[in-house]
């Protein structure tokens, strides 16, 4: 058997779990620059507030309702969700646990008898509710897919099913499959469903009588094959090995203002730059390929319910080292940019990405060009661990800026009470 443990409104039960007065009202969290609405609390989803709208959308139905509204908090859910996960691994054997998101992950419960497996995702609950104050659903299943099934389940009647279904008999996984529409199937998007209810697949029972052949005409291949097997109760996703070394690095950011002057993206450019290379010294990396983009405002449109993303230009170059050194990484990157940057242009976003990836104790030099030198590399571990320690980025490059007033907005981000000893929360 396989589970999926799901943290319930995640980053909601974050903010309330060092403001408990918060615990019974209703709460929103948005996205990037207050944008969007990510997470809602259950009393949110009772007032109608719908997922993903833009905040200003929603915010008469907000205000009116007194609904708590914070800014995104990475800082926080990050170092929370690793507890959660820590939690997960001491409570299971090694190769037990895969990470599945920031507020999932799925266990393999191969090694509990059948009849012990309410009594251990009661303890797996109570343990991670008790140890890091996160409330979490649990599905469980014969496989992945219908673990996520029986979590959804979990999740839409929390006060009958005590926030755990198992699915451990056929009549069960039947029944649950026949209450699931066939959007909400794990790995069916919007286009999927919309085309499988042409063929009149409305519901993951629907889908999981169909023969493979099917499947892979009609769910794109192997993936609509392996779909189908689970659904008939068949396992073909095992447990995911950890990927500890990313083979690419991005940092990408929305402007907290329309940007058109070219030292401000200068700024931004070499700030996300430095951040990509300090996580790839990180993983012991050098990096080959750079890649820069920036994301134009889109042309104002006559029709006001049509929406454009924007015009994005973007650029590669390569290394002629591999490199791993701040000030070359920022050099390549501001050069890119600045052969993208068009003057009279209104600017969004920008991102720099960084690829090709080599060992750093193994770097194939340019016999024509100087390799980096111990010194330079030995500057930037002082640097990193100064950050690290001191936060903020206590030492920065002069391309970075000291204002930053491009920087994205989050006006209403609760403290960083787990990450910041300035931020720690009182008790009286």
């Amino acid at each position: 058997m396989q589970a999926i443990v799901d943290c319930n409104s995640f980053y909601c039960s974050c903010e309330r779990l060092f403001q408990p007065q918060l615990r019974q009202a209703p709460i929103v969290v948005l996205s990037n620059n207050d944008g969007c609405i990510v997470s809602r609390s259950d009393e949110a989803k009772q007032l109608g507030i719908a997922m993903a709208v833009p905040y200003f959308q929603a915010k008469e139905l907000i205000e009116k309702n007194k609904v708590h509204a914070f800014s995104s908090n990475y800082h926080l859910y990050g170092d929370l969700s690793w507890r959660v996960m820590e939690t997960m691994r001491q409570l299971l054997p090694p190769g037990c646990v895969e990470v599945y998101s920031v507020d999932e992950a799925f266990l393999d419960l191969a090694h509990i008898p059948p009849e012990g497996l309410e009594n251990f995702c009661i303890n797996i609950k109570n343990t991670i509710e008790n140890w890091t104050g996160i409330s979490v659903s649990i599905g469980v299943g014969p496989n992945k897919v219908l673990s996520k099934v029986a979590n959804r389940l979990a999740k839409k009647n929390k006060i009958k099913t005590g926030c755990i279904v198992i699915l451990n008999t056929t009549q069960k996984i039947q029944k649950a499959l026949q209450e699931t529409p066939v959007e909400d199937i794990w790995g069916i998007g919007f286009s999927y469903s919309e085309k499988l209810k042409i063929y009149g697949v409305h519901t993951a029972f629907a889908l999981s009588i169909k023969d493979l052949s099917w499947g892979k005409r009609f769910l794109g291949g192997i993936t609509g094959i392996k779909l189908i097997r689970e659904l008939k109760g068949h396992k073909t996703h095992g447990m995911q090995a950890p990927r500890n070394e990313k083979k690419m690095i991005a940092t990408t950011r929305m402007f907290g203002r329309e940007v058109s002057d070219w030292q401000e993206i200068e700024e931004a450019l070499a700030t996300y730059a430095a951040r990509a290379t300090e996580k790839l010294r990180r993983q012991h990396s050098a990096a080959c390929g750079i890649s820069v983009f920036l994301l134009k405002k889109a042309p104002v449109h006559l029709d006001k319910s049509y929406y454009h993303r924007g015009r994005q230009v973007s650029g590669f170059t390569l290394l002629d080292n591999p490199s791993q050194i701040s000030p070359d990484i920022i050099k390549a990157v501001v050069t890119l940019g600045k052969s993208l940057f068009e003057q009279g242009e209104i600017y969004k976003k920008a991102g720099v990405i960084l690829s090709d990836f080599v060992p750093d104790n193994s770097l194939q030099t340019n016999m024509f060009v100087a390799p980096s030198d111990t010194r330079r590399k030995k500057l930037m571990n002082v640097i990193d661990n100064m950050n690290a320690a001191y936060r903020n980025d206590i030492v920065k490059f002069g391309t970075s800026g000291t204002q930053k007033n491009w920087k994205m907005r989050s006006e209403r981000r609760s403290k960083r009470y787990t990450t910041r000893w300035e931020e720690l929360c009182l008790v009286r």
